[in-house]
């Protein structure tokens, strides 16, 4: 109602398979899961993307169960405002969300959904339920069967995103040809120097050959790939090329790279590829500003001005205000 183009929900899967809304499949930072007695018996330790994560995950609740939780806002210290609306709400599915895309569309103004796949190689190839059984379930595979059954396919209304390159190239190559779908694939980037794809870390540490699962990347990046492969490595003109022509239709960089780089960085280097270029996340709270920057309007002017052809907002109005101040 605000103006967004996308609404970007984060998904996760419950026990049987549903796919759900939560920042992360760790549920007691989201909800107030926690505080259910009937549950206590669910908090475990897993190791999720090479790090210890104590708490309750979606994997170890069915639908139904989930359906019984309330959220909450997941930093009340900084948002204090937003946890009034706490217990007030239900955890929604990803069939929920389309159905509030379809139910708030306006004079012909279409919504479109804008999806992030969560850890997807820990939920398709380490992750186990709570009792020690594997997961084995790929979020590409699932999010395609659901927009397919939900006739929610419009190119122009879903891009797909992921930090991880794996599963980007399945949905590519497999999973959307198969199904007769064809929707744009964006390639997010973690901090550039301090992170890595977690997928590319896992096959290392397996012994997989990179050739198997990501072609003549290798060549592309400098020093090939290996555990030590940071998203530096992957954002340089040759990488950005390969990255165009075998999935991506855009990258989504984090602001604090974008603006510290400036017009000589990242989004320059993408354009130059043939990508488009879709930030995140301006927050108006000060603590999430850059520094320099008067508020989250002021970052998302910067950012157009250095070429963004989009922005991720936790307050829309701001992104537009900000759009349309640019224009």
């Amino acid at each position: 109602r605000q103006g967004a183009d996308f609404i970007e929900p984060d998904l996760v899967p419950t026990r049987d398979g549903v796919l759900i809304a939560r920042h992360e499949n760790e549920l007691s930072g989201t909800t107030d899961v926690a505080d259910r007695p009937e549950f206590a018996d669910r908090r475990t330790t897993k190791r999720i993307d090479g790090e210890r994560v104590t708490g309750w995950f979606s994997e170890d609740f069915t639908l139904a169960e989930i359906k019984t939780l309330r959220a909450r806002e997941r930093i009340p210290s900084v948002r204090p405002a937003n946890a009034a609306y706490d217990g007030r709400f239900e955890v929604p599915t990803l069939v929920e969300i389309l159905e509030l895309l379809r139910r708030e569309r306006r004079e012909g103004r279409e919504v479109g959904l804008y999806p992030e796949t969560k850890h997807p190689t820990y939920f398709a190839r380490e992750g186990r339920h709570i009792d020690g059984t594997p997961i084995a379930l790929s979020l590409g595979q699932r999010l395609v069967d659901t927009l397919v059954a939900e006739g929610f396919t419009d190119p122009g209304r879903v891009h797909i995103q992921s930090f991880e390159l794996e599963n980007l190239l399945e949905l590519r190559r497999e999973i959307m040809p198969r199904a007769g779908v064809d929707v744009p694939l964006v390639q997010l980037f973690g901090r550039l120097d301090g992170d890595a794809p977690y997928d590319v870390i896992h096959h290392a540490a397996a012994g997989t050959e990179p050739g198997a699962i990501y072609g003549d990347l290798a060549a592309a990046v400098e020093g090939g790939l290996d555990a030590g492969t940071r998203y530096r490595a992957l954002a340089t003109p040759a990488a950005l090329a390969w990255m165009r022509t075998q999935y991506a239709h855009g990258i989504g960089p984090s602001k604090s790279d974008v603006l510290a780089e400036g017009a000589s960085g990242l989004i320059g280097s993408a354009r130059s590829a043939g990508l488009r270029v879709h930030v995140y996340t301006l927050r108006a709270e000060p603590v999430f500003l850059h520094r320099g920057a008067r508020d989250a309007e002021d970052e998302a002017v910067r950012l157009f001005a250095l070429g963004a052809d989009g922005v991720f907002a936790d307050q829309p109005d701001i992104a537009l205000a900000a759009r349309a101040r640019f224009l």
